[in-house]
């Protein structure tokens, strides 16, 4: 039988104990206590809160000040182009962030590249023997003169000896060279 169909009668009748007034007097005491502490409690920790807020605020405000002080005067920048010291330190940082974000294999290659030595006989042998005109011209120049070597020694019975190549290369090299040298006196610009 459930507890709902259940009848009150005399034989399901329940005694319950009889509280005294003094038991509910201690009861609702201890209850008050419980209820000081815990009030207690809540205010220390929000009394926590508050002294942590106005901490950070605190040093937060300090920290603002600190940055409009630095903001507030950039470092005195002299007139006119921008300095050769300038220009490295620049360069140097930016290859710097560059190359964090590069993998190690290509981080190593590009520090092995931009190396000051490395970068400087890149320019002169840039500006100097491997010139893309030159470059170009010897390409172009090595075919047409290697193909029509090798047609002429086919017909002819020849036998080629493997330098006709290189042969023509320098010759289309120098073509470029002189180009680009006239074209500079020409015009007077790279």
């Amino acid at each position: 039988m459930s507890a709902e169909r259940q009848t009150q009668g005399p034989e399901n009748t329940v005694e319950t104990p009889k509280v005294s007034a003094e038991h509910y007097e201690k009861s609702e005491k201890n209850n008050e206590a419980k209820n000081e502490r815990l009030e207690s409690g809540e205010k220390a920790a929000e009394k926590a809160r508050v002294e942590a807020l106005e901490t950070a605020i605190s040093i937060e405000k300090g920290s603002a000040e600190k940055k409009t002080r630095s903001n507030d005067t950039p470092p005195p920048r002299r007139r006119g182009g921008i300095s050769k010291k300038e220009k490295n330190a620049s360069y140097k940082k930016h290859m710097k962030q560059l190359q964090a974000e590069l993998p190690p294999a290509q981080r190593a290659f590009s520090k092995f590249i931009h190396a000051p030595i490395v970068e400087k006989a890149s320019e002169i042998i840039g500006g100097t023997v491997a010139r893309p005109n030159a470059v170009l011209s010897g390409a172009v120049v090595a075919f047409v003169l290697v193909l029509a070597v090798y047609l002429i020694a086919k017909y002819f019975g020849y036998v080629l000896s493997g330098f006709e190549t290189i042969g023509a290369f320098i010759i289309g090299w120098v073509i470029g060279i002189l180009y680009d040298y006239f074209k500079v006196l020409v015009t007077g610009k790279k």
